[in-house]
């Protein structure tokens, strides 16, 4: 079996990967989300008429920057960027009669029509197509991305324990608890820079005495694109940039900041390109030239003041965007971190995620516009939570084994579950800025009278709760084909041994 294709540990990372996947594509993105429609109509003004300018398209969304008389999207280009090519290469399949079958089943389709507002303007052949590029695009820069993160932090966890079910849990938990669920699935730039930033980490960590040119050059370009997707995360690429070179340092190899450098300038300079062309100088952003949010983006430094009280509740306990009370399972992150110290390992991994996890909370509490406008929890906290999730795997391996922290953890992971997923189900709109309780204001009214978000089942002719059904068959099928080839995995392992070497290996580092 030495020569094996393919592992337990690579059957259990592809499981969770397939599961978070399927879960996430079973909900198509959101119409008419001005966040997503300013990404959306850079991809289609570069696609469609060779500029980066939205004028054509600029109705459809609040998220636009000004320049003289042409309107741009103000977002960072990262994700916008991911997005030119893949609509380029689906665009031939849209000049077929495609679109005008699939506007005509739609606009007789009863299940859909249950989902449009009244006062909508209907289905069209423009909105089809916009629709189908959305759906394309996101599942490869969002869907596709958060899958393979929640693998990825399986196999990270294996250095902390071999035992596949605390890992397993905080994978899933990760993948289907936690606002990032809400978001796997639309064309945000958040899940994306997760993504991003976790690989580095990941690269730097794995086998780092094996670390060369090009996994360094790698992990370079791999920070400076989490970058350009989502600004904030300057804050997360520092400290696991800083990771990176000490490691280089330690392992007296110095060419290699050469190479991380390099890879990260690449990135900069087709950034700085894009700036200067568009937005007059290499470091002007779109969002000091947002005309509809000046006043916000020019307080303090780009929207950053101090940290306030309103905010620091806000983000945390509150009803209105409260991560800890939407999923209540990150908590159990407080005593992860105790306990990962006191394991006196990975202590410099430690800090590095201590430092990410508490700088992305100080800039949320530090924003002029902390709760995100229309948001399923505070969104801007999206790329920090895979490490948010990292010590809890240290709860379950201190104390897995006893039946209160069983207990408590299933219903926190149940309490996580039913509210991340009826809060992002409900509408067919994240919740609006406007409703100072989501919970009473949005959640139940929706629920109550069945107005769950599209998804596969509606295109199927089920209306309402019912649409979900699909979804349940598929999980449950699953869940079975899962556990079935554990078994026969695990059947001819005691049979014959596995060989191989372990996917992840770190270089432990004990605590004074």
């Amino acid at each position: 079996m030495k020569n094996a294709p393919f592992s337990q540990e690579q059957l259990h990372a592809l499981a969770i990967a397939t599961i978070v996947l399927l879960c996430s594509v079973y909900f198509f993105p959101r119409w008419a989300d001005p966040n997503q429609n300013s990404r959306l109509d850079m991809v289609f003004a570069v696609v469609e008429d060779g500029t980066f300018q939205i004028d054509k398209y600029v109705a459809n969304t609040v998220d636009y920057a000004k320049v003289g008389d042409h309107y741009y999207s103000d977002k960072a280009p990262g994700a916008a960027f991911l997005g030119i090519p893949l609509y380029a290469g689906l665009r031939p399949l849209l000049e077929t009669p495609l679109i005008e079958a699939l506007t005509k089943r739609l606009e007789s389709h009863e299940a859909f029509a249950s989902t449009l507002r009244a006062e909508g303007s209907g289905v069209s052949a423009q909105k089809v197509r916009f629709a189908i590029v959305q759906v394309y695009v996101s599942f490869f820069v969002s869907a596709l991305p958060t899958a393979a993160l929640a693998a990825l932090l399986f196999l990270w966890l294996r250095v902390v324990t071999p035992q596949a079910w605390p890992r397993a849990v905080v994978a899933l938990g990760y993948g289907l608890t936690t606002p990032a669920f809400a978001y796997a699935n639309a064309f945000y730039g958040h899940q994306l820079a997760a993504f991003l930033l976790f690989l580095a980490f990941y690269l730097l960590t794995r086998a780092p005495a094996q670390i060369g040119a090009m996994r360094a050059l790698l992990v370079g370009l791999v920070l400076g694109y989490a970058f350009i997707t989502e600004y904030p995360v300057a804050l997360m690429v520092a400290p696991i940039g800083l990771y990176g070179l000490y490691l280089f340092w330690k392992r007296r190899q110095p060419m290699l900041w050469l190479w991380f450098i390099a890879g990260g300038a690449v990135v900069a300079a087709g950034w700085m390109a894009y700036n200067t062309v568009i937005f007059g100088g290499p470091l002007e952003l779109g969002y000091s030239r947002s005309e509809l949010w000046t006043e916000q983006h020019h307080t303090g430094f780009m929207s950053l003041t101090a940290p306030t009280l309103d905010a620091a509740w806000g983000v945390t306990f509150s009803p209105f965007r409260g991560l800890f009370l939407l999923s209540p399972w990150l908590l159990w992150a407080l005593p992860g971190f105790a306990l990962w110290w006191r394991s006196r390992m990975l202590a410099v991994e430690w800090g590095v995620t201590l430092v990410v996890v508490i700088g992305m909370f100080l800039f949320n509490f530090s924003s002029s516009m902390w709760w995100g406008g229309f948001a399923v929890g505070p969104r801007y906290l999206l790329p920090m939570l895979p490490f948010l999730t990292l010590p809890i795997a240290f709860v379950l391996v201190a104390w897995g084994e006893r039946l209160w922290l069983r207990t408590s953890m299933a219903l926190s992971l149940l309490w996580s579950f039913m509210a991340v997923w009826s809060m992002t189900l409900a509408e067919q709109a994240f919740p609006s800025d406007t409703l100072r309780n989501p919970w009473v204001e949005h959640v139940l009214p929706n629920w109550a009278r069945g107005n769950i978000a599209r998804n596969v089942g509606t295109v199927l002719g089920l209306e309402g709760i019912w649409s979900l059904a699909p979804l349940l068959v598929m999980l449950a099928l699953g869940a079975v084909a899962w556990r079935w080839l554990a078994m026969r995995r695990r059947a001819a392992l005691a049979r014959f041994g596995e060989g191989g070497q372990p996917l992840i290996e770190i270089e432990t580092e004990k605590s004074s």
